[in-house]
């Protein structure tokens, strides 16, 4: 993955596939991660490779226990190197999505946080009208912004936007450049979001 990122990112996230898949792609449409998740895992256990043919395997994420929604994911290089971490804040998650994004030794890098929460209820709601569930995404954008943990400023917001066939998270950059240590953190946390907020739609 090639720092500085060109941002908007696209994360495409595939909802027909019978594995989830994700794709990220930068503001040229060049592919810089994928994700392919395996179904069936009593623990979580995800590669990221750099693009779609899979054979380039970039980190690792490993959850600390079994099926616990405020499980922590540890992101690791093909070294075994941290790079990072992301835990959902469990019992806050229930009504608005809330996740913490650590750096390798462990401190607070930024905070997921689901700007419009109720934005998910009224979307699920229209989903269920025939024929005029299948606009729903494009009537309603629900947005996450990603809070500096030392300034509570955002510094990128996450837009998601809904295709026929997959969901796509638009991430924009609010605070320009961001460390590269900092900013692998922060996009595998945000997919992590992404893998884990599908399962409450």
């Amino acid at each position: 993955m090639q720092h500085p990122l060109q941002y908007p990112l696209t994360l495409n996230f595939k909802i027909a596939a019978l594995a989830p898949q994700i794709s990220v792609t930068d503001a040229s449409g060049r592919e810089i991660l994928y994700v392919r998740q395996k179904l069936m895992k009593l623990r979580d256990k995800i590669h990221v490779f750099a693009d779609s043919s899979q054979a380039q395997e970039l980190y690792e994420i490993n959850a600390d226990r079994i099926l616990d929604w405020s499980a922590r994911f540890v992101f690791t290089d093909p070294q075994g190197r941290t790079v990072g971490a992301v835990q959902r804040q469990g019992t806050r998650s229930i009504w608005k999505a809330t996740y913490d994004i650590q750096e390798a030794s462990g401190g607070g890098l930024y905070t997921i946080v689901e700007e419009q929460p109720w934005l998910k209820v009224i979307d699920y709601f229209v989903e269920e009208i025939p024929f005029v569930g299948i606009f729903s995404g494009y009537l309603f954008s629900p947005t996450y912004g990603v809070q500096s943990t030392a300034t509570g400023q955002t510094a990128l917001r996450i837009t998601k936007r809904k295709t026929f066939l997959s969901k796509t998270f638009v991430i924009d950059n609010l605070a320009g450049m961001l460390p590269e240590s900092e900013e692998v953190a922060t996009l595998l946390g945000i997919m992590i979001m992404v893998l884990h907020e599908r399962r409450r739609e």
